[in-house]
């Protein structure tokens, strides 16, 4: 098996992604977006695309590849279960603001049934990309960063 994402959100990394987050919420007026005010799925809607954008930065910060072997790297980390995986290495560290983001994503009722994981693992996956989705548009882009990077350097460190 290749070895997992050994990365960390490196400042250099981070701030580029900060920058461009922060570009295209200035781009579509999402300046004043009052997170609170978004159903849950809608914050996972968005917070699905954020933190591919995360991985994906990490992936190709390790160095140039084969994207097929990037997309490889990636799935690692975007899938339910490696997202259940991050969030319950990622809890301790939550404030009671983002548990409760967490809790108001994982608990919402989707229409859609997963079909290659189990309910309990995408139920937590939804619920991470709700926090991730609520974090981005409150313009927490700094702790959003902070928090997948502690999810993914234990997460690699278990493979």
């Amino acid at each position: 098996m290749e070895k997992g994402i050994e990365m960390e959100i490196n400042m250099e990394n981070e701030a580029g992604i900060n920058k461009l987050l922060m570009s295209v919420n200035r781009s579509f007026g999402v300046k004043n977006a009052n997170p609170r005010e978004y159903s849950p799925l809608v914050l996972a809607y968005i917070g699905d695309a954020v933190f591919e954008i995360f991985i994906r930065t990490g992936v190709v910060a390790e160095g140039n590849a084969p994207v097929n072997k990037l997309h490889k790297k990636a799935k690692e980390y975007v899938n339910a279960s490696a997202q259940a995986a991050i969030y319950n290495v990622i809890k301790p560290h939550l404030t009671e603001e983002e548990e409760a983001v967490f809790r108001r994503g994982r608990n919402a009722k989707s229409s859609t049934v997963p079909k290659n994981a189990n309910l309990l693992d995408y139920k937590y996956a939804t619920g991470l990309e709700a926090l991730c989705g609520y974090l981005y548009l409150d313009g927490q882009i700094d702790r959003l960063g902070e928090l997948i990077s502690l999810g993914i350097k234990s997460k690699s460190k278990v493979q």
